[in-house]
């Protein structure tokens, strides 16, 4: 099996194409999107791209399906919402995770805050390097993919944490965001560089960053249904139709947008309940299951992957990754059961990540729904 392993991440002003045209991300300031402009975001997907928006595992936006040629004025529409870095690569400086259910003053915003004013002091990094604010009561993005985190450690207060390392350094008070970007500019200056990602690189830290605290037990995931900031719905493979979510947030009153990592959109200030286009149940097998764009969206897949995906949802046993390639891309860390696109077929692993040596090779689309009993 084999795919490409692009070097970069797509954002607003470095587009990646795909299958159905220009993929648009959009990095959302905290996380967080006003209800204008994600009603102008829904907007700028009917006008300029194919009217779906996706929500990845960083807690980003994307817009699919923008042709060339409309590239242009979708980012002039994107820069009228506020939503544009001034260049490339400040947007892919501000490659920053928080934890989605912030409040203004608190730990989180704060720092996220502070970093996003001190981008311009941090070292030139790779491309697909992120930083990680978690600093609630306790951890909740240490799933996600980041190569420095600020935790909650388990004395209560706030440690740094090297991506891959179990310890972290405790932060003195209003020091936080000086440390982090030291340990940036110590990545760079002892060859992090060449690894690419801070898990990779095994320098010793310097003794100043040693970690001598762990990170404090892991705070409450969140589930679809009310929430103390209005409601959380899910959504079926990241997805959603850009009309669907300009109806839900004029229905339900909502006056923002929270996007997390988990393929869950937080309504702030909006009215609970079920919406078209949105899972309202936590007990929804789409809500245990990853898939991909698959083949043709992603010129990598060999196969389909989302209508397969929905079709072994309700059968398959625990989490259920259905990926186009052996990259990966829907899910990093392992499934119970994955079903990987090989050349025109599938190969089944279990317990494993997409890019692990399968259990089962070369099964017609028969043959899958057959062994899985969906036929």
């Amino acid at each position: 099996m084999s795919f490409e392993v692009k070097g970069w991440c797509p954002g607003a002003h470095r587009p990646m194409m795909s299958g159905d045209g220009y993929v648009v991300r959009v990095r959302p300031r905290l996380g967080r999107l006003t209800a204008r402009q994600a009603m102008g975001l829904c907007a700028a997907a009917l006008r300029h791209g194919a009217g779906l928006i996706d929500v990845t595992n960083r807690a980003n936006i994307q817009i699919r399906g923008v042709a060339e040629g409309a590239w242009p004025a979708l980012m002039r529409d994107l820069g009228a919402l506020d939503l544009l870095d001034e260049d490339a690569d400040t947007e892919t400086r501000r490659n920053i995770m928080v934890t989605p259910d912030w409040a203004l003053g608190d730990d989180t915003h704060r720092l996220a805050t502070e970093l996003l004013a001190r981008l311009a002091e941090l070292p030139p990094l790779p491309p697909k390097m992120g930083f990680a604010i978690d600093a609630g009561a306790g951890p909740v993005l240490g799933e996600i993919s980041a190569d420095f985190r600020i935790e909650r450690g388990t004395g209560g207060g706030l440690i740094l944490r090297a991506d891959g390392r179990e310890l972290g350094m405790p932060l003195a008070p209003g020091a936080e965001i000086d440390a982090l970007i030291g340990l940036a500019a110590w990545f760079v200056a002892s060859r992090g560089v060449e690894a690419g990602r801070m898990a990779r690189h095994d320098a010793p830290l310097p003794g100043w960053a040693q970690g001598t605290e762990r990170p404090a037990n892991p705070g409450t995931p969140l589930h679809v249904g009310p929430h103390a900031l209005g409601a959380a719905h899910g959504l079926a493979f990241g997805q959603i139709r850009a009309t669907d979510l300009a109806n839900t947030l004029h229905d339900s009153n909502a006056v923002a947008l929270r996007v997390t990592p988990w393929r869950m959109l937080i309504l702030e200030g909006g009215e609970p309940g079920p919406r078209d286009g949105l899972i309202w149940t936590q007990d929804s097998p789409l809500m245990r299951t990853d898939a991909c764009p698959g083949a043709p969206f992603c010129p990598q897949a060999s196969v389909e992957t989302r209508a397969l995906a929905a079709r072994l949802a309700p059968v398959a046993k625990g989490r259920l990754h259905v990926s186009g390639c052996a990259k990966g891309c829907a899910r990093k860390t392992a499934a119970e059961t994955v079903v990987i696109g090989n050349a025109g077929r599938f190969d089944i692993a279990f317990t494993a990540r997409a890019g692990d040596t399968p259990a089962l090779r070369g099964l017609t689309l028969t043959q899958i729904l057959d062994h899985f009993g969906a036929a």
